[in-house]
């Protein structure tokens, strides 16, 4: 579902259109946001709908939104992930029970994300995407010069050839609802993918310049090697810069908008 915070207010009274920017329409300098609702039940023999997509819309709209609008209105500091658990327990109550997760887009590249039944205190999983760009080999030293053309094709080219990457961590984050700062933020998920990641990575040849793909010894730098390789260099440092109170969970590196891998799998 994706609606927009207006400054003076929401409202439910728009007309109900197919504008991919959803309803209500943004007014003035509003905010766009876009929640993800999960459910999980058994379909119905006959019908074979499990829930129509109108029941989770009106929950949304009356149980959940309200809550992000009043947030936006009298607490803006506030971090999502201590708003969120409160808008998905909302959602949950109002749909009788159904639902398995909830993840609100804050922008097309930064989520955050709650599961449903919750622990206490609850765990938000925060996502942001990054990029860098980078040149690399595939190539096997065990493998003869022609076995490695078979295998590896245009990519085993001898000079390299290039990638935008896309890298996107999942952080799980301990949800504090009290005011103040959080055990681990945005801005610092940044500074830790920057120092650990890009700062390594970014217009570099990985085969030559990233010691963990140099030969002797060195990985071969595929899409799932490099994410490996970006998952262990990130995990320590979030781990470090939140005191224990955030974890690295998956990372996921795209080589192309059509290829990508996710470590751990």
């Amino acid at each position: 579902m994706r609606f927009a915070i207006n400054p003076g207010g929401s409202g439910d009274g728009a007309a109900r259109t197919n504008g991919y920017a959803g309803v209500p329409a943004m007014v003035g300098l509003g905010r766009h946001y876009e929640l993800t609702v999960t459910c999980r039940g058994e379909a119905d023999p006959v019908t074979g709908y499990f829930l129509g997509i109108q029941e989770i819309d009106r929950a949304v709209r009356r149980a959940g939104v309200p809550l992000i609008e009043r947030a936006c209105r009298e607490r803006p500091e506030a971090e999502p992930g201590a708003v969120l658990p409160e808008v998905a327990l909302a959602v949950n109550a109002e749909l009788g029970g159904i639902v398995e997760r909830v993840r609100w887009h804050l922008s097309p590249f930064y989520s955050v994300e709650v599961s449903v039944p919750m622990t206490q205190p609850a765990k938000v999983m925060l996502r942001q995407r990054f990029e860098f760009a980078a040149a690399h080999r595939l190539h096997a030293p065990s493998l003869s010069e022609s076995e490695n053309r078979a295998v590896f094709g245009k990519c085993n080219n001898p000079l390299g050839h290039g990638h935008n990457y896309v890298v996107e961590p999942a952080v799980e984050v301990v949800a504090d609802g009290v005011a103040g700062a959080p055990p681990f933020s945005l801005a610092m998920l940044e500074r830790a993918v920057d120092s650990a990641i890009l700062q390594v990575m970014d217009h570099k040849h990985l085969n030559l310049e990233v010691p963990d793909f140099v030969s002797p010894g060195g990985l071969n730098p595929s899409v799932e090697n490099i994410a490996k390789v970006c998952f262990e260099r990130l995990a320590p440092v979030v781990a470090a810069g939140s005191g224990g109170a955030a974890r690295l969970v998956t990372m996921t590196v795209f080589e192309t908008e059509k290829t990508s891998c996710t470590y751990p799998a």
